[in-house]
């Protein structure tokens, strides 16, 4: 049978087929697979098959090729990549317009992460009723202007709760973003019930763990599905190439090439540069180029104050 990875524990799998749920072990030959992060991860598309020699239990034979990943940097010293989850088709990204306050150069890497897969991203502002839709698009509607999709939501509220569920509906969508910034709120609007169902999974996955970050994919009743990560207090990229970053800002695509220097510039000191002079003149915000330069100079993590 084919199925999808809903959710990993300790080496077992949870597989939603067409006949329903199954637990499932790897084959040995699959681990031996060499893949970006772990060999199976939340979202991967899988073919299970009845093991008799073990008791009748389901493994899982081959896993196919994944045709987009979230990744980030681990946490800890050693530099490896850790796959959130598979075959999205989109990045919801969460930040609050108030409590907490939002950590801008945190987003601005989500959206590097999402540039560099390219992988459609959605930045969701919720809490908007804290501070005011005005003020919310005081503090991000530059996004807009560079071109993103922003939408504003409050949770309690139901604002903009029905376009959020139009866009959960189709397709697989990761929700992230830090903690705290009511991503669960957000779903018990979508689909009553469906954030505690993941909060109490969570819990019993990871008692007694402190730096495990674990993704649940939920099938909603709509169709589409959900995989909501847990909030990330710090967030490394992995796999973005330096000599590649410009062009993971959306904003300098039209001076590529421009500068003095042509294609060779790197945007940080170089004389006539084309994109330190939109920065200067305010074409260009200058918290976003001053992210590109925390990037460039090799800052691979960014906590939340």
């Amino acid at each position: 049978m084919n199925g999808i990875v809903l959710r990993t524990r300790g080496g077992v799998y949870d597989v939603e087929t067409t006949d329903g749920v199954y637990e499932a072990v790897l084959r040995g030959r699959v681990k031996r697979q060499e893949r970006v992060g772990d060999r199976v991860v939340v979202g991967d598309r899988v073919t299970l098959a009845l093991d008799a020699a073990e008791g009748e239990a389901w493994t899982i034979e081959d896993v196919e090729e994944r045709t987009s990943a979230l990744v980030r940097r681990a946490p800890g010293k050693a530099p490896r990549a850790k796959v959130i989850v598979a075959n999205v088709d989109r990045i919801i990204i969460v930040f609050a317009a108030a409590k907490p306050y939002p950590h801008l150069r945190m987003l601005d890497r989500f959206l590097v992460l999402c540039e560099s897969t390219g992988l459609d991203a959605l930045i969701v502002v919720n809490k908007v009723d804290l501070v005011g839709r005005p003020a919310a698009e005081e503090m991000f509607g530059p996004y807009h202007r560079i071109g993103y999709s922003v939408l504003y939501t409050a949770a309690k509220s139901g604002e903009g709760v029905a376009q959020l569920r139009e866009t959960l509906c189709n397709g697989i969508s990761a929700l992230t973003g830090p903690s705290g910034v009511g991503k669960s709120s957000l779903l018990n609007q979508v689909q009553p019930g469906l954030a505690l169902r993941v909060g109490s999974i969570s819990e019993v996955l990871n008692k007694g763990k402190h730096t495990t970050v674990t993704a649940e994919l939920l099938h909603l009743e709509c169709g589409g599905y959900v995989a909501d990560t847990p909030g990330l207090r710090e967030l490394g990229l992995w796999g973005v190439d330096k000599d590649e970053l410009d062009l993971y800002f959306p904003e300098f695509e039209d001076l590529l090439g421009t500068c003095k220097y042509g294609n060779s510039c790197s945007h940080s000191h170089e004389p006539g540069c084309a994109v330190q002079a939109a920065v200067a003149s305010g074409e260009i915000l200058r918290s976003r180029y001053e992210s590109y330069l925390k990037l460039l100079q090799g800052d691979e993590e960014v906590e939340e104050p």
